[in-house]
């Protein structure tokens, strides 16, 4: 039986485990560059036996930033760093991913120690754009300027040479970020999206940002190697995106090339609340695995190994991912096969076996 600690293999890559680490924006760039933070953060968790290390929100352009200190990879320059850290990742037997992404209305804002408001232009602030002229509310009260055509392709040739440039650094895993009310997300969104033209209005029309999107980078990204998005199936909001609507969506983009989805919810719409219950996504994600047939991993206060271990072996995920528990505990893989009694158990790196 397949369990949390079986090998993945999808394309020419495989995972030691269906473990995860989820991309965690550490806000800790200067005009995008990865530092020495981001080599301990990310590298700690691939020694801590994780299967697959995914980096956090890297922004295609500057305009996409959530805050001045986002990871970016919009020029040459990104390269190097993230290759530096990419290296150490692989040397710890982990595959390094990255996701990419463009904030939208949700840019220009203060880092989270800093109140997370938008910034104004004077204050190290940004013109934001998105798909309809609607401000994404609260802090957020910066009315975008909606994308004309010409926007349109230039984000989507942005996106094309991210996935270029991350192929250069070594990246093995590809994310698209089309969730949390980021801005792929903002154009499948009925509430943030009311355009009138042929990318507004229509399911189809709504999904066909993402899906233009999707099968660009495809075009570029090696044929060998993952690509996944990951998607807020729902919006937990009447009138908002559905799960529903996730599955068909999930269908179209295994066509165009997606290997995965990688499941979440919510983050669009500022009124709405999700629900806070350990693996709340799971059964959106078992949902999206079985209609939509194409593999899933999953999100969201998944805290215990066996809670994990069963998500895996009950088929409503095939990876698991965790944020703030490895952010608790970098060497919770390691701790989890202990726990799950796996044999024979994974090897610790050298430097600590003696702690084992």
């Amino acid at each position: 039986m397949v369990h949390l600690f079986a090998p993945l293999t999808i394309k020419s890559i495989t995972l030691r485990n269906r473990i995860g680490v989820s991309p965690m924006c550490m806000y800790s760039s200067e005009d995008g560059v990865a530092n020495d933070w981001h080599l301990v953060h990310l590298g700690v968790r691939a020694a801590g036996g994780a299967g697959l290390i995914i980096a956090e929100a890297t922004a295609v352009a500057p305009e996409g930033r959530i805050t001045p200190g986002d990871a970016g990879i919009w020029a040459d320059k990104h390269v190097e760093p993230l290759a530096r850290i990419n290296r150490f990742v692989k040397a710890q037997g982990a595959v390094p991913g990255i996701q990419l992404a463009h904030a939208g209305r949700k840019a220009s804002a203060a880092r989270p120690w800093d109140g997370s408001a938008h910034l104004a232009n004077i204050a190290g602030g940004w013109d934001t754009i998105a798909p309809s002229a609607i401000a994404f509310g609260g802090g957020l009260d910066k009315v975008p300027r909606a994308m004309t055509r010409e926007d349109i392709a230039r984000v989507q040739r942005d996106f094309v040479a991210a996935a270029q440039r991350s192929l250069t650094a070594g990246y093995a895993w590809l994310e698209l970020h089309a969730a949390h009310g980021y801005l792929l997300q903002e154009f499948l969104s009925p509430l943030a999206n009311q355009r009138t033209d042929d990318y507004g209005g229509s399911f189809e029309n709504r999904t066909r940002f993402l899906r233009e999107t999707t099968e660009a980078v495809r075009a570029v990204w090696p044929e060998s190697l993952p690509l996944t998005v990951r998607l807020s199936t729902t919006e937990w909001v009447e009138g908002g995106w559905t799960i529903e609507e996730s599955v068909v969506l999930a269908r179209q983009l295994k066509v165009l090339g997606v290997d995965l989805i990688d499941v979440s919810s919510g983050g669009g719409v500022h009124a709405a609340r999700a629900p806070s219950t350990p693996g709340f996504h799971v059964p959106l994600s078992e949902r999206v695995r079985r209609e939509a047939g194409i593999a899933t991993a999953v999100v969201g206060l998944i805290t215990k190994p066996a809670h994990a271990d069963q998500i895996v072996r009950d088929g409503q995920a095939d990876v698991v991912l965790i944020a703030r528990e490895s952010l608790r505990d970098p060497n919770w893989p390691l701790r989890a096969a202990r726990e799950l009694k796996v044999d024979p158990l994974p090897a610790a790196p050298v430097q600590y076996a003696r702690g084992w």
